[in-house]
């Protein structure tokens, strides 16, 4: 690989493409300049304006640059050293540990941290603190699709094959993702795709800009993904479109499965949905007519009460019609956070143990256990989920530590999250800015950014990446290793947590040993010099696994399982009050909880602020004039932001995208319903009014 003199071979921070670029410092070494690194696979070069821009947080204009404490005296957060800030939020979680138990202490992490910072976490969570209450802001990333995965493959990579088998394929579904917006340099394979003859199908109740390069666009009713992929179910079968042998040879539980979509007629599954039958019969063509299909999710089917088995349906159609574990085909997930599939796989969720090991499994527990250097029987049983996590601040869990995330502004229900936030005894956070959950903090910790730092991250291919360290930070900042480090060594645990990143992955290889996500192989002088290494990769003479799934699936028989699934209602419908339904999103210049991207001039040009976007229909029956003041009112919220009045929303629905705080908080007005399986919460719709302020 070569770079360029003087540059630095890194990735973006922000989503699970981890696009690569070159970083070169600028005159003087203050910060760098991002330029085009083409020979990286994924986006060849290509970068959105959060990428090009990244670089702008690095300022000490908008960033964290000491630590702060906030004081008696003045309730107020002061500047402190780094021996008081530490020795604070070692006094501030013991002192909870002691008198209420070691599950009053609560862990939090970010789906952005690395693989390194992510299985640091969950260590010191498991082994300084003994607490089982762990799990991170991934669990409202793609938590569905993951238990989805599992369930009918026995093992969870957030896409089977690499992105450079998407425009190979001969149609693609692309369910729920806006990916212009979201991943705008992914959008390059969906043209390819087309341009090699093959067939792009949207499912998105908004004609987004993705929407507007399909072949064929549907436009179901939020909250009805289920009985859309039941429908296409049935009509594949009634018009005799299954893979037979495909069924016979490579799965179980197709009668179940079969019965349970044949309850859904297409005329009963365009009530549900609005979807027309002649609309589900094209799609049905397109996706059966090519040798080779995929279907790809993103949060649209994944974040409802019911997104497991919406992803299952989903699955089964892949599956029905052979379009798994053959090349060219399958079913995947398009992750949305940088390190969204990693931080998941190396011991942040309240249910895993590094290399996607299961906390309950009394092998895994001891095979982690003797890496860490503990009994097993020490280490904690699953905890709470992330809502369910952040429902019990206050309460059952007293004290918080919290790094890399945002929930004041990303979490459902968001006022009474930060009221749980607010009741908490005490709360420590490590992040780059001072966010709108820091600002909330007894004790913030300024820590370094993806260009001041080396360590791992794991793309949405499955695909392990190297960022490397760029830039000096500044001398007030440090990162989430040395942080750890110096918490363990005050709570009387002086070796284990080591801060060189390179020494935290080896060590995570060792854990992931023989685990399903299996990372033993995979060196950093591998990464860099293969542009990354596919899991599972049990040997460094292995040469990773860009494809899973083609001789066998990861079940114990080799076989895909069916799951027979059946629509259900969003946990909430429209009624007389709340007639209308919510969705909710990203726009293209802003990222999760905005608390970096807000901070870009260049971004906050392009998207300044929240805005609900209705149809002209609905304007007109209640009102609404473009650009003027709008309230949404839910049964837990109230949000204003302008009108954005088109025709590319369905009349019934309205959409507000979720980046901003304040007045405008998107998620003041969502439902923290969770999946009875993943714990997702559903984000993607709630009944809500709508009426001018």
């Amino acid at each position: 690989m070569h770079t360029p003199d003087s540059a630095t071979a890194t990735h973006c921070p922000y989503c699970a493409l981890q696009c690569g670029m070159f970083l070169r410092p600028e005159p003087g070494g203050a910060t760098v300049v991002v330029e085009e690194r083409a020979a990286f696979p994924v986006n060849r070069g290509a970068l959105c304006g959060k990428g090009r821009t990244a670089p702008a947080v690095l300022s000490s204009r908008v960033r964290l640059t000491g630590p702060l404490v906030r004081t008696h005296a003045t309730g107020a957060l002061e500047p402190a050293t780094w021996e008081e800030a530490l020795g604070a939020v070692a006094e501030g979680l013991a002192r909870t540990g002691r008198t209420h138990g070691p599950d009053a202490v609560g862990v939090f992490g970010g789906g952005g941290l690395t693989n390194e910072k992510a299985y640091a976490l969950g260590k010191f969570a498991r082994v300084a603190l003994r607490t089982s209450q762990i799990d991170y802001n991934g669990r409202f990333c793609m938590s569905s699709a993951a238990a989805a995965h599992q369930r009918a493959f026995g093992l969870d990579r957030g896409l089977p094959f690499p992105l450079e088998d998407v425009p190979r394929t001969g149609c693609v579904i692309l369910v729920g993702s806006n990916l212009a917006e979201t991943m705008p340099p992914a959008l390059r394979y969906l043209t390819e795709l087309k341009a090699n003859g093959g067939t792009l199908i949207v499912i998105d109740p908004r004609r987004t800009r993705t929407a507007e390069q399909a072949d064929l666009h549907l436009a179901p009713r939020p909250g009805t993904d289920l009985a859309l992929a039941l429908g296409l179910l049935h009509l594949i079968v009634a018009e005799g479109r299954t893979d037979e042998e495909f069924i016979a040879d490579r799965t179980t539980g197709w009668e179940e499965a079969r019965a349970a979509a044949m309850a859904h007629w297409p005329e009963l599954v365009e009530r549900i949905t609005g979807v027309p039958v002649p609309k589900l019969r094209e799609a049905v063509a397109l996706f059966c007519a090519p040798s080779s299909a995929m279907v790809l999710t993103a949060r649209g089917p994944e974040q409802q009460s019911k997104g497991t088995d919406t992803v299952g349906a989903w699955i089964n159609l892949c599956l029905a019609t052979g379009r798994a574990g053959r090349p060219l085909s399958g079913y995947g997930c398009l992750t949305g956070q940088g390190n969204g599939q990693g931080g998941r796989e190396h011991g942040q969720k309240a249910d895993q143990l590094p290399g996607y090991r299961k906390l309950t499994d009394p092998a895994a527990r001891a095979h982690v256990a003797e890496v860490w250097g503990v009994d097993p029987d020490s280490l904690p049983a699953p905890g709470r989920s992330a809502y369910e996590l952040l429902d019990a601040l206050g309460t059952d869990v007293k004290a918080l530590l919290l790094m890399g995330s945002n929930p004041v502004v990303s979490a459902p229900d968001a006022a009474r999250i930060e009221d749980r936030i607010r009741s908490l005894d005490f709360l420590a956070v490590a992040d780059v800015v001072l966010s709108e959950t820091a600002a909330l903090a007894d004790v913030v910790l300024p820590v370094t950014q993806w260009a001041e730092e080396t360590g791992t991250t794991t793309n949405l291919e499955g695909r392990v990446l190297l960022r490397r360290r760029a830039l000096t930070p500044p001398p007030g900042v440090r990162t989430d290793l040395e942080v750890l480090h110096g918490l363990a060594a005050r709570l009387g645990i002086e070796k284990g947590f080591p801060t060189a990143p390179e020494e935290v992955f080896e060590e995570l290889r060792r854990a992931s040993a023989g685990g399903p996500a299996d990372y033993s192989g995979i060196s950093y002088a591998r990464i860099e010099a293969e542009q990354g290494v596919f899991w599972p990769c049990p040997q460094e003479s292995h040469p990773g696994t860009p494809r899973l799934f083609l001789d066998r699936f990861a079940t114990d028989d080799g076989r895909a399982r069916f799951v027979p699934v059946s629509h259900r209602d969003a946990a909430e419908m429209p009624d007389a009050e709340y007639p209308v339904l919510l969705t909710t999103g990203r726009v293209v210049a802003q990222y999760q909880s905005g608390a970096q991207t807000r901070r870009v001039d260049e971004l906050n040009e392009a998207a300044p602020g929240p805005f609900v976007e209705l149809h002209p229909r609905l304007a007109s029956r209640i009102g609404a004039v473009e650009g003027a003041p709008l309230a949404v009112v839910s049964r837990r919220g109230r949000a204003v932001a302008p009108a954005r009045i088109t025709d590319a929303i369905r009349a019934d629905t309205v959409f507000m995208p979720f980046h901003w705080p304040g007045e405008g908080r998107a998620n003041s007005l969502t439902n923290p319903a969770l999946d009875p399986t993943s714990r997702m919460p559903e984000f993607k719709v709630c009944a809500v009014r709508v009426e001018p302020v």
